[in-house]
């Protein structure tokens, strides 16, 4: 398919700046792959499409407090530093970007902190806007992360971003109520929608959930640059996928139970790690794989996800699960009924 295809005029109006005060209150749309049917629901209304053995698989990753706004020694220059990942603890060594790159050069010092508490030197070009950087932190490692912390702002997208300020609010909003393994740079918006409340309800059901980690990396919003898909490459993303998640999304499997995947990242995930006989496989890794139309699926029964912006490989991906014509189809809908779009928006289950 071509990245031309992909392309569906949105309202910017639909992008949504901020979240719902409630995490369960946001709109459903469900489809049905099946009888081609397109309902409008609220998202607890998830609680009706599953019942006892049912698997929902979630991506527990966390978002880290990654951009960083600093000053160039010397001239005092703006300088904003997006951590991207961490190459070595021991010796303090992170991927960035940084913006402007023009002003960076390798050797320069950049300064964090209005004591300058956070130090570093920038020791290699690797692209145009990255750099590697060497943090100059003589405290022990979990200082320094708390230094980050206390820092760094919440990574919310760049659409976002051109909206409005990053607020102290979206701290915890663009996380998952489930989070816990740190190391994303984007949240894996799907599960916003999650209370705890809700889950809890869908346990009384007999819902399991299973959980992997997959470390949402900028490349989920990175425009595609090629028309033949074919031709582009997704960035490298860590994956975890223990033993026991492996057991437990198996054994429903075997029972012909429904296994909800929730997120593009999460089924990014499970597909990088299947049996010949479509069973998960524990997996310690990375991968860079990129699902678009036509792609058979393993694991999934079914899909949570949210309504994505034109042209983004979630979308690609959402269109080979539901059918590009079908899905297609479902966003004009939602176009039209003025469903919330983007992280901060509604959501879809396609069943």
């Amino acid at each position: 398919m071509k990245l031309s295809q992909f392309r569906y005029h949105l309202p910017s109006d639909l992008i949504a700046e901020r979240p719902l005060e409630n995490r369960d209150e946001s709109r459903l749309m469900v489809i049905d792959r099946k009888t081609k049917t397109i309902e409008h629901k609220m998202f607890t209304d998830i609680l009706g499409y599953y019942k006892d053995g049912d698997v929902f698989i979630l991506n527990n990753t966390k978002v880290f407090p990654a951009l960083l706004t600093g000053e160039k020694e010397k001239t005092g220059a703006k300088i904003t530093v997006f951590l991207l990942r961490e190459l070595n603890s021991e010796a303090r060594l992170w991927d960035v970007l940084v913006d402007p790159a023009r002003k960076i050069r390798i050797g320069n010092k950049l300064y964090f902190g209005d004591d300058d508490s956070l130090v570093a030197e920038v020791i290699d070009n690797t692209t145009s806007r990255g750099r590697t950087l060497r943090f100059l932190f003589d405290g022990s490692y979990d200082e320094f992360k708390r230094t980050i912390e206390s820092l760094g702002k919440t990574p919310i997208p760049e659409e976002l971003q051109r909206i409005r300020e990053i607020e102290p609010e979206d701290k915890e909003r663009y996380q998952t109520i489930y989070a816990k393994n740190e190391g994303a740079v984007a949240a894996p918006s799907a599960g916003l929608h999650f209370s705890r409340e809700l889950m809890k309800r869908l346990e009384l059901q007999g819902v399991s959930f299973a959980e992997v980690t997959l470390h949402a990396g900028l490349g989920n919003f990175r425009a595609i640059d090629v028309e033949d898909l074919t031709k582009y490459k997704m960035d490298s993303e860590e994956v975890i996928i223990e033993d026991e998640t492996a057991r437990v999304v198996n054994i429903a499997k075997e029972a012909r139970k429904n296994v909800c995947v929730v997120g593009t990242t999460t089924m990014k995930a499970v597909e990088s790690s299947v049996t010949i006989s479509g069973l998960l496989k524990p997996f310690r890794g990375w991968s860079n794989k990129f699902i678009f139309p036509p792609y058979d699926f393993s694991i999934a029964d079914s899909l949570v996800t949210n309504f994505h912006l034109p042209q983004s490989p979630m979308m690609m991906m959402v269109a080979a699960y539901a059918g590009y014509d079908f899905l297609m189809k479902a966003y004009k809908e939602a176009v039209q009924q003025k469903y919330r779009f983007f992280s901060y928006g509604d959501a879809m289950l396609i069943l």
